[in-house]
């Protein structure tokens, strides 16, 4: 559709577009579609993208929500051509409501809200006029000055665009372009007592900045015929185009604003930047990266018909990404002691260790403390193991990642009969994983050197929402009673390699075997070690064993 118009010069200008975001929250994933497709297609026919706050609800909105966007679009790597703000144009905003009136194309009208609610009518039955409608020009002029001058309270008047009440899209129904709001704006302090509704403000917002191609969502589609009246009655000439997508749903997540907001103020999370929440600062501090949320909505695509997103696209995009960049490290999440009695005591050697597999294009390698006490995951050893179970057991072999092949001798129990340690022998000639007369083994686990592991915190997030979709709940029941109990899972006590210890917070790795982590950028300390989950890697174990 771009590539037709700038074929024919259809604006008679550059392309333009805009991401119009409204400062009440924090950007989620769910802008990243049209985040993606603004900035992507005004990149790709050498036009230009503005980012415009459409502010124009002083109740809700915040500077902080401003710096947010513009923080999360910088670390997504776009960069907009200006910075624009929809309070800005109020005072052409309200030229234009002053015009419209001249010409006998709005009103003001003095039905409350509620009646006003109750004379649109149905989608089968007309609206009904308002007893305002016939004021002249001068009458509602007079009105509209004073409203603007600040004379009457909240919702006493209203300013109304003259369409049809009949019309059979009932957004066309003379709809709300303006109304009397005494608050303070975050911009414009108490300038302005009257504010733009989003459908007046919107298209002509858009207009001015000389836009070409309005993309948005189809939530917004019935809104186009307010958008083209509009542009139009105002006297644009090739004006903007609006044309709407599908929006970016996902699994197990919500993209409410008014709803996340309820979580953060409600302490369901621990705010917005909490890597449970959607939020592009969730995502930046559960490890995910610009370029894995980028390709994950490329991958999606555009298209007009809804579509909900498989949580697993979003986490293949993720573990794709961090496939090919991470370093491997070891990390023992829920440690179990192994003696090796045949290695001398005291002795303590260095192993080398791959940070990247062969499959991944980088380079580099550790070294990593080898010595006779070691900690092995509780969940790689069975007592009494079946044949599908290839890691340690008693009288089984199994090869120590990076280490030697070592076998279960014995199982120390305490007085409630717990597992607390194993004792194994090594075989000193398999040093580095194999052995020298060719014997095979089927199981490789990790491992970390006790004397010389670090404590760390280990927090575990999963999904935040028991059900594909949360917004779909019973009938009568609030979207908080699907939240996931487990959607953070805590682990103290776990144990890492010490090649981490000097590495700065938000650093990413791989924990063998295990999963992707951060080291949390605001919480992790190099003698308080916290890392955050990113996502899973899969278990074939955990796969036989469930079934």
């Amino acid at each position: 559709m771009v590539a037709e118009d700038v074929a024919t010069n259809r604006f008679g200008r550059p392309i333009a577009t805009r991401f119009p975001p409204e400062p009440n929250g924090f950007p989620h994933i769910g802008h990243l579609k049209a985040i993606a497709l603004n900035f992507g297609i005004a990149r790709e026919f050498g036009g230009r993208c503005n980012l415009r706050f459409d502010d124009t609800n002083p109740t809700t909105e915040d500077v902080k929500y401003v710096e947010a966007f513009k923080t999360d679009l910088t670390w997504l790597g776009y960069q907009w051509d200006a910075e624009l703000y929809a309070s800005d144009y109020f005072e052409k905003l309200y030229a234009f409501a002053e015009l419209l009136v001249e010409n006998e194309k709005a009103y003001v009208d003095s039905q409350s809200e509620p009646q006003i609610r109750q004379t649109r009518g149905t989608v089968t039955t007309p609206g009904t006029d308002s007893p305002y409608r016939d004021r002249t020009v001068d009458q509602s002029l007079e009105l509209l000055r004073r409203m603007r001058a600040g004379e009457f309270p909240d919702g006493a008047h209203v300013l109304r665009a003259k369409i049809d009440m009949a019309h059979p899209n009932m957004v066309m129904r003379d709809p709300l372009l303006l109304r009397i709001r005494h608050k303070h704006h975050y911009r414009q302090g108490d300038n302005w007592c009257i504010y733009p509704f989003y459908d007046f403000a919107h298209p002509l917002s858009d207009a001015i900045e000389g836009i070409t191609h309005s993309l948005c969502t189809l939530e917004f589609k019935d809104n186009n015929d307010i958008y083209k009246w509009l542009v139009r009655e105002c006297g644009f000439v090739h004006p903007p185009e609006q044309t709407e997508f599908s929006r970016l749903e996902l699994d197990y997540t919500l993209f409410s604003k008014r709803k996340l907001l309820r979580l953060v103020n409600e302490g369901f999370v621990a705010g917005w930047d909490d890597p449970r929440m959607p939020t592009i600062a969730g995502a930046r501090r559960r490890g995910v990266t610009p370029e894995a949320l980028i390709a994950f909505v490329e991958s999606a695509g555009v298209s007009r018909k809804p579509q909900r997103t498989e949580l697993a696209t979003y986490e293949h995009a993720v573990r794709d990404d961090l496939n090919m960049r991470v370093p491997r490290v070891m990390c023992v999440t829920n440690p179990l002691k192994v003696v090796l009695t045949n290695y001398p005591e005291g002795q303590v050697e260095e192993l080398d260790a791959s940070y990247y597999p062969h499959d991944v294009p980088k380079t580099g390698s550790r070294k990593v403390p080898f010595s006779r006490e070691l900690y092995i995951e509780r969940d790689d050893f069975m007592e009494d193991a079946p044949k599908k179970f290839f890691r340690l057991a008693p009288g089984r072999e199994v090869r120590l990642r990076y280490g030697y092949f070592i076998t279960c001798t014995d199982v120390v129990k305490d007085a409630k009969g717990e597992i607390v340690e194993l004792r194994a022998t090594y075989d000193p000639a398999t040093r580095g994983g194999d052995s020298p007369d060719g014997r095979k083994v089927q199981g490789t686990i990790h491992w970390v050197s006790a004397p010389h592991a670090l404590d760390a915190e280990l927090r575990l997030y999963d999904k935040l929402f028991t059900i594909p979709d949360p917004d779909a709940v019973e009938e009568g029941e609030d979207f908080v009673s699907v939240l996931n109990p487990e959607s953070l899972v805590v682990v103290k006590g776990a144990k890492i390699e010490p090649s981490v210890a000097n590495d700065p917070a938000g650093t990413r790795y791989q924990f063998e075997r295990t999963a992707y982590f951060i080291s949390d950028a605001i919480d992790s300390k190099p003698r308080a070690l916290v890392f955050n989950r990113t996502v899973t890697l899969r278990d074939s174990w955990a796969k036989i064993k469930n079934k």
